[in-house]
Parts: structure tokens; sequence; C-alpha cells
């Protein structure tokens, strides 16, 4: 073949000495998503997770701080529990991914009698099918009705008893301090593509200048009280404001959401400053994808090819989204 192209004027290739040898196989690397709410989403949607190479997910059965009335009451949530876990094997049949439950008692809105929901939640430990508890971790502040700090911090101890009684991963809610953009929306708006009345928030429970890092302080106090190992805690959605204390304060995995940057403006890039910081061995990236946010299906493989983009190798890449979350979670090779 001739080196000079046909071509009447030059391209780019006149000017470039080397092609770069590009690592194919991240086209067809598995992934694990270890926390979504997929069983709330659309058919199409799940499929997404499947054509994109979704090899197994945690469908976290919390949805009820979205539901219209306030607070909510044990049973409530036992049903949404149980939604989960009837849909669960459909699900699996449909899409071909393996799809596990973690079913957890979530602090973003007050519920009635969660002491009952613990004695529950004692028995549906021992279900094949339910993989982690959670997620649930001190929240500043709920929708509609406050929850007092000292229950909330123990109703995640509690969850944390448990799971270390039944030695089950536990995915803990750390909430986030997202960047403010400088400019709000109309009061009749809101937040476009969350469907919550975010007007509806009560006063924060926890003082201070950064309540979002206290949340997490007291999650780890929590953590400490319950005897559960730091390696059986996955705290969810992290970010700027917390990677720092929990990798050098906790022995913890850490995963990033990324399903909705937009929202929280956590990214690839996030990701990408953790494993050169603290190296990949208890990173984990999610998607938290649910049916009332814009969620990206799509957001965990496109993070693959960006993680390679900012210089991760592809065994950090495969560890990160694979191989963690097998060992954790219990997933099969």
């Amino acid at each position: 073949m001739t080196s000079t192209p046909p071509t009447k004027r030059p391209t780019d290739a006149a000017y470039i000495d080397d092609e770069p040898d590009l690592p194919t196989d991240l086209l067809n690397l598995p992934w694990i998503d270890v926390h979504n709410h997929a069983h709330t989403l659309s058919w199409d949607d799940r499929e997404r997770y499947a054509l994109s190479g979704c090899e197994a997910m945690v469908m976290v059965a919390s949805g009820y701080h979205w539901t219209p009335y306030k607070p909510v009451t044990a049973e409530d949530v036992r049903f949404l529990w149980d939604d989960a876990i009837n849909r669960r094997a459909a699900i699996e049949r449909n899409h071909f991914f393996e799809a596990k439950l973690g079913l957890g008692i979530h602090t973003g809105v007050r519920i009635e009698d969660p002491d009952a929901l613990v004695d529950a939640m004692d028995d549906y430990c021992g279900l094949d099918e339910v993989v982690a508890l959670g997620e649930t971790g001190v929240t500043p502040s709920q929708h509609v009705s406050a929850w007092d700090l000292d229950e909330q911090r123990a109703i995640v101890q509690a969850q944390m008893e448990l799971a270390d009684t039944y030695d089950l991963p536990i995915i803990l809610h750390t909430p986030n301090q997202s960047d403010d953009s400088g400019r709000p929306y109309r009061p009749e708006v809101q937040t476009p593509g969350y469907e919550k009345n975010t007007g509806l928030g009560q006063e924060p429970v926890i003082d201070g200048d950064n309540p979002a890092l206290e949340s997490v302080r007291i999650d780890v106090e929590a953590m400490r009280d319950a005897g559960i190992d730091d390696e059986q805690v996955v705290a969810s959605h992290a970010d700027q404001n917390n990677t720092e204390y929990l990798m050098e304060n906790t022995n913890c995995y850490l995963s990033f959401t990324i399903g909705h940057s937009w929202l929280i403006g956590v990214t690839a890039a996030d990701v990408a400053d953790a494993i050169d910081e603290y190296g990949p061995e208890r990173i984990m990236v999610d998607t938290d994808c649910a049916n009332v946010l814009r969620t990206d299906p799509f957001a965990l493989k496109r993070a693959i090819f960006e993680l390679y983009r900012y210089g991760i190798d592809e065994a950090a890449i495969r560890k990160v989204v694979l191989e963690n979350p097998r060992r954790v979670f219990g997933f099969e090779e």
C-alpha cells in the first residue's frame, strides 16, 4: 500500500507520526452498578443497561422519600421491599444481567415505627437475592417531616449491626455538597430534571458550615459503635467534600455516583482524581438511576472510556467497575 493518500489536499495523517494503540478490550469490558433503583425505571432503560455491558446490579429498594405524604409508615416501606423482590426475577429474565437487591431504611424522610422495620429486616437478610443493606445514613434535612438526629443515628447503627450479623455490605448514603450555580430557578420550577418538590424540604437537623460532611462523620461514629468492619461499608455518592475524610480516616469503599452529574456535580474526572490519589483498591462507580431523576443508564459505560482518556490504566478501570463490586457484593464470575 502507498503511504501517500490519494487525496487532493493533505490529511491529518500527514502530520501524525504514530497511531495510538487504543485498548479495544474496554469496548467489551463488563461492569457492575452497585447502586441504582432500576426496578423503578422503564423497560427500555433497563435494556440500555444490558446493551452497554452491565453484568450485574444492586437495585436499592427505597423510594418512599418521594411519596406525596409524610411521614411514611413501616408498612409503606415493606411494600416497596416486597415489590422489588417480586419484580427482580422478571428483570433478570428479560435483560440477562444479574439483578440483586439492597434493602434499607433511608432517612431522607421520617418513618413512623422504624424499629418494626429493623425487626422485619432481620428476616429479609436471609434471602439469596438480598446482597446488601441500605441505602441508609444520616441526612441533614428531610422532605415535609423532619427526623430527629439521634433517632436517625440509632436507625442507621441498627442496620449496620444487622449487616455485621449477616456479613452483608451496607450502602451508605452520603449527602452531597453540590456547587451553587449562582443563579436560582423560578420558584414554581425549582429543579428541572428532579420530580420532587424540593421547596418542601425541612430545616436542617444539623448545624454548621458543612452539614453534609458532618453527616458522614456521624455515620462513621455509628459504624464504630456497631462494630462492623470498615470493608463492609460502601459510601455511595462520594464527592470532593467527603473523599479525603473517608479515605484517610476509614477503610470503607467509596462509590462515586455519576448517573446524574448535572445535579450533584460528580463526574468521571472525580473518580480519576481519587484513583490517582489513593489507588483503585477501594473505589467503585454507580449510576443511582431512578424514575424521579433525569439519569443516564449509559453513564457507567461512558465513564469507562472517560477514565482511560483521563490516563487511568486498564487494570485500574477493571478493578473499579468490575472486580471490586464482584468481591464486595458477592457476585460470581
